[in-house]
């Protein structure tokens, strides 16, 4: 970098639609190219629907919000979510022009460990530059990274050490190939209970929330301030139970009284250069995630 390039105005920074028009606006516009947008959330609050629909969102062309481009997708999560894929892709709307099957555009691979995806990653650099086809790889998916360090380190300071180290090397990679080939670089992440008297993770407050509630428990991302730190944005979804009404009269077995509940899911914005702090509500349906104008 040098001081003379400060002066000159950035590209505009391409984004990838979500699918839905809500989310987007939530978003700044969606998932920014040139960037790694983490997202995260406890198992069950839809962050790897998320990441299928976007797989079938940047193959949509540009005037519709999208890419019109192919998509990686690297997922230590398994089974991979074939069956809901497939669903998802027949509930999107794609561009007439092109007559495709929108499965033949995305691209799976497996991952076991930290150290597979680090030796994966000049393979995927090879991928996207030599990858010829009317859509070119545009978007990466990495689902999930906190899958790759579950259990190879020890809480020690050696491993410690060694696992940001590591956590330095993978994000910078990715986001050498985000910067040179101008792609959307999307990982999700897990959470731990927060048992911490003070806010935050060991009392630093990371991002625009205080502190992070799901399903009525306190939580934080995984990895800790040291992977906080290697990603551009960061979104967290969470659900909760909200009382609909109660049954009149009914109780159960234990003598509770009965009552009719559903699930409110929130996405939240907690950190991005680019916008301020967002939330908005959102449901899982069988055509999808869509956020809620309420």
């Amino acid at each position: 970098m040098k001081p003379e390039n400060l002066l000159v105005r950035p590209r505009p920074t391409q984004k990838c639609t979500t699918g839905c028009p809500v989310l987007d606006r939530c978003l700044g516009g969606g998932i920014p190219c040139r960037s790694v947008t983490e997202i995260v959330a406890e198992s069950g609050c839809g962050k790897t629907q998320l990441c299928l629909q976007l797989l079938l969102s940047a193959q949509l062309p540009p005037s519709h919000g999208g890419l019109s481009a192919s998509s990686l997708y690297l997922h230590s999560e398994f089974p991979f979510p074939s069956r809901r894929l497939h669903q998802l892709s027949r509930a999107r709307p794609f561009d007439p022009r092109h007559d495709h099957d929108p499965l033949e555009y995305i691209f799976v691979h497996p991952l076991h460990s930290a150290d597979h995806l680090l030796d994966a990653m000049p393979k995927m650099e090879s991928f996207v530059e030599n990858f010829k086809s009317q859509f070119p790889i545009r978007l990466i998916v990495i689902d999930s990274i906190a899958a790759l360090f579950r259990s190879e380190f020890d809480n020690n300071p050696l491993d410690l050490k060694r696992r940001s180290s590591m956590f330095f090397k993978i994000s910078g990679k990715l986001k050498l190939l985000a910067e040179k080939f101008d792609l959307a670089v999307v990982v999700t992440n897990q959470v731990v209970d927060l048992v911490a008297p003070n806010e935050g993770i060991n009392g630093l407050r990371i991002g625009n929330l205080g502190c992070l509630d799901s399903s009525g428990r306190r939580v934080c991302a995984a990895l800790g301030l040291a992977w906080a730190n290697c990603v551009n944005s960061r979104l967290f979804l969470s659900r909760d139970k909200e009382i609909v009404s109660t049954v009149n009269g009914a109780r159960d077995e234990c003598g509770c009284e009965l009552m009719h509940c559903r699930t409110r899911r929130k996405l939240h914005l907690l950190f991005a250069p680019h916008i301020p702090d967002t939330s908005c509500e959102f449901v899982i349906t069988r055509e999808g995630i869509s956020g809620v104008c309420i």
